[in-house]
């Protein structure tokens, strides 16, 4: 027989779901305070099953219902991209249409299959992303036969660009390390210009992530930021102050020794620390 988890007034669950496995994690929204890890389970996400599986096993001793959830997808699942909306838009129809076309040409993939969601802006470039239809599916199958309430789903590097979103400075790019990949929001002013994401290298050091940092604003074709500012499991070594860089890197979260492993920091991305 499932356990219920006993809520409190305030808490809330993160569920992280990742190709690899799923992370359960439990934040109080009102009154703050650390997040707190209840479960984490293995798993193949592309077997047969596999979801619907996992949750079964994630949920065994902390069944969700009358919890409302929130979930965060590792940026692996999804596909993010930037639009420029078409001269002229003036209909919601204009930037979807303009969404879709880019979609097709990136990734190549059917759109039926996958749901579209963005920052929709007739005005300037905005920021789209794609989730699996199959998957979103299997995660609303799951609420009705767990019984709780899915309130929100994103992407992991959008939750953590709402996150800090009034925290980064004039002239900064924003970036999040996880998994051993460096996501960038790359920005021309205060426009969004280009997401890029890059493996990190063993042992990268400060002299790679400067020399990165200053490819990537050359192919996206704008200048080189005063400031990157960091999320997530970024090394220490990389904070630094203007002096002799070429620019300065501070990091929002100090995560060493803190015990979590990728999956958990998945499911707490987004939530206040």
């Amino acid at each position: 027989m499932l356990r219920r988890t006993i809520r409190r007034f305030g808490q809330t669950l993160r569920l992280g779901v990742a190709s690899d496995g799923l992370a359960l994690v439990r934040v109080n929204r009102l009154f703050g305070g650390a997040p707190v890890l209840l479960a984490e389970q293995r798993l193949d996400l592309f077997a047969p099953d596999a979801l619907a599986l996992g949750l079964r096993a994630l949920f065994a001793d902390h069944a969700p219902a009358g919890w409302t959830v929130s979930v965060v997808l590792a940026d692996e699942l999804i596909r993010l991209w930037q639009v420029t909306p078409p001269q002229g838009a003036t209909r919601m129809g204009d930037l979807e249409g303009a969404a879709t076309l880019r979609f097709q040409h990136l990734f190549g993939a059917a759109p039926a299959e996958w749901v579209i969601r963005a920052d929709w802006d007739a005005a300037r470039p905005f920021l789209a992303s794609a989730a699996p239809l199959n998957l979103l599916d299997g995660l609303m199958l799951a609420a009705d036969a767990h019984r709780f309430h899915l309130v929100e789903l994103k992407p992991q590097f959008v939750a953590s660009l709402n996150r800090w979103r009034q925290a980064r400075r004039p002239g900064a790019w924003f970036g999040q390390v996880h998994g051993g990949v460096l996501s960038l929001a790359a920005y021309d002013g205060a426009t969004l210009a280009a997401v890029r994401s890059s493996p990190i290298p063993a042992g990268a050091d400060r002299d790679w992530l400067e020399a990165h940092v200053a490819r990537e604003a050359l192919r996206v074709g704008v200048g080189r930021p005063e400031r990157l500012q960091l999320c997530g499991a970024a090394p220490a070594a990389w904070g630094s102050s203007p002096g002799r860089l070429k620019f300065a890197c501070s990091l929002f979260e100090d995560n060493a020794g803190d015990g979590w492993s990728d999956l958990a920091r998945l499911a707490r991305t987004g939530a206040a620390t």
